[in-house]
């Protein structure tokens, strides 16, 4: 053999070493790669609390380096407190409240369609029907929930929070009034006692605006009825016109007066037996 053919086949030879070492070293790589994967999903499964810190930490990682790319403070529980929901994921009727309710009081439909499916819920729990309840926030706040009146009624469905501030307990306490789903819910707990008071939906209306013992209830009466109907209508389905609503709260031209008149008013009174 020549001088040559050796150092070829010595090449060969020594490639041929090279190419088993490595492949000896890269199988028993991935195979140790393996058994660490295996161990730590093993780990992860038998220490839930490990899981959850490296998925905290990881997700702390994460929104640092959006925070530093974008320059915002973000928090990951913003969109667990807004109020709003995709109003295509709602039963036809009430996605159809929601839009028509989101045209006339020019309110996103995303927080509407939340209302409105809590209306529901809340209207199936106390009896209730839901686009009364609706017809109630729309005339009192025009779905403000940050409305104060001149007598301090607050939130969307304009509730006396220091008449009822024992109905925010559950809640967390009287700044709830502010939060649109506890607003909604106390609102409706004190018109189904104002209802099962008068006997009957007129006269529970008088009864939550403060006009029960008086003869004029400022056309408020005949308001929440002509929506509730308006809304009833949409929710079957029909082509209901949209009128542009006044651009303040009704309930304040209704209450302010009765209310400031004397310090013990007929609207506070009736809250206070609402609340036994």
């Amino acid at each position: 053999m020549t001088a040559l053919g050796q150092i070829t086949r010595g090449l060969r030879t020594f490639a041929s070493d090279i190419a088993d070492g490595f492949f000896e070293i890269t199988h028993n790589g991935f195979a140790l790669l393996g058994l660490a994967v295996a161990f730590a999903v093993i780990t992860l499964t038998a220490r839930p609390d490990l899981r959850q810190t490296g998925e905290e930490k990881l997700m702390g990682w994460l929104q640092s380096r959006q925070e530093a790319v974008t320059g915002l403070q973000s928090e990951r529980e913003a969109r667990d407190r807004a109020t709003a929901a995709d109003p295509k994921g709602l039963p036809k009727s009430q996605a159809a409240v929601a839009y028509w309710l989101s045209r006339k009081y020019r309110v996103a439909p995303e927080p509407l369609s939340a209302l409105v499916a809590e209306a529901w819920d809340v209207g199936q729990r106390s009896r209730l029907d839901p686009t009364l309840i609706l017809a109630i926030m729309a005339i009192e706040s025009s779905f403000n929930p940050f409305a104060q009146s001149a007598v301090g009624a607050q939130g969307l469905m304009q509730v006396m929070t220091q008449v009822h501030s024992d109905k925010y307990q559950g809640f967390g306490g009287h700044l709830a009034a502010f939060d649109p789903v506890a607003n909604l819910r106390v609102g409706a707990k004190v018109l189904q006692d104002c209802i099962a008071k008068a006997g009957s939906i007129e006269g529970g209306l008088r009864f939550y605006v403060g006009a029960a013992n008086i003869e004029d209830d400022g056309g408020y009466t005949a308001k929440v009825l002509a929506e509730h109907t308006r809304l009833q209508q949409v929710a079957a389905g029909r082509n209901v016109p949209i009128l542009t609503p006044p651009s303040t709260p009704q309930t304040v031209p209704v209450q302010a007066p009765a209310r400031a008149a004397a310090p013990s008013t007929n609207s506070e009174k009736v809250a206070l037996l609402s609340q036994s």
